[in-house]
């Protein structure tokens, strides 16, 4: 086993990402509850909301009123996929941004309906802007590994998106399985070569559990020496432009394994499964994680 790292920073995205394809309208007092739950459980760094088009993403319509009703601890971040909602969350009292580009074109032309490059051009200036403010730049970086309309991504097109965000000044990357095909030899070899490529940034790892192989990929990462992972609260998740992405991995179970492991994470499994609870009646999907099934069941798991 190769050297693992003491304590891993876990970034909790149910709030954002977790609840954008869920089907049920989930009411903001709800989402403030959870996000409330989380944070009582020991996460410090969030996605709260997105600043995107409500026509397009219905269940984000209420952005500002989260940005209002939410207790800003720790790190918290809200997606905003271009200039409006990058006024529009700045307008809400952001701080930490969070924009995003598609590897492949078709996966973007399908999320945002420009190309890669189209959608870089135009956030290159809004990313300077950003940086020359003071705020926290995030980027997320999807369809890193397989594109469910072009199939396997070469690892040199990730690598070469991931460096012109850091050539621009991103404080962050968040690198996706979007669809939950990778393999954990794809995620070491991925995120090898960018720690080697790229060792001064934040480097995050975001897996999604289609297949099951989310927490073999989140150890693969480990020993590639990656600290800091996208987990969502009860495996809640899933993107509505692309097809088969089913939820992400679950926050309770990688906690688990992580701590089990002997790597902190300063987060209560338990107090995730109490934030689950929260939005488990709302949501249209049953929630059956490993960790989370136990916790229902009555035996104290953390």
């Amino acid at each position: 086993m190769l050297s693992l790292p003491k304590k891993v920073e876990i970034i909790e995205v149910g709030p954002r990402d977790g609840l954008q394809n869920e089907k049920n309208r989930v009411p903001t007092e709800v989402k403030l509850r959870f996000i409330r739950a989380l944070q009582d459980a020991g996460v410090s760094e969030m996605e709260l909301t997105s600043f995107v088009s409500p026509k397009w993403v219905p269940q984000m319509g209420d952005a500002a009123d989260i940005m209002a009703g939410a207790k800003r601890t720790g790190r918290p971040f809200v997606l905003a996929p271009n200039e409006r909602g990058i006024a529009d969350a700045r307008a809400a009292g952001a701080e930490n941004i969070a924009v995003f580009v598609g590897v492949t074109d078709a996966f973007n032309k399908k999320n945002i309906n420009r190309t890669t490059e189209e959608s870089m051009k135009q956030l290159a200036p809004q990313i300077r802007k950003l940086k020359e403010d003071g705020l926290f730049v995030r980027a997320c970086i999807s369809t890193a590994f397989h594109c469910p309309f072009e199939g396997p991504v070469d690892t040199e097109r990730t690598v070469s998106l991931c460096r012109r965000f850091a050539e621009l000044g991103a404080d962050e990357l968040s690198v996706a399985d979007t669809i939950g095909m990778a393999t954990p030899e794809e995620s070491y070899r991925l995120f090898s070569r960018l720690k080697e490529e790229l060792p001064d940034i934040l480097l995050t790892a975001h897996f999604h559990d289609t297949r099951k192989m989310a927490l073999a990929n989140i150890f693969a990462a480990l020993q590639a020496g990656v600290s800091r992972f996208d987990t969502s609260a009860g495996g809640l998740g899933g993107c509505p432009f692309a097809p088969g992405a089913t939820g992400n991995v679950a926050t309770e179970d990688v906690v688990n394994m992580l701590e089990r492991m002997g790597i902190e994470t300063g987060i209560s499994v338990d107090g995730i499964c109490r934030a689950v609870d929260e939005v488990v009646s709302h949501v249209s999907r049953p929630i059956a994680t490993g960790m989370y099934t136990l916790y229902k069941n009555g035996q104290r798991i953390g």
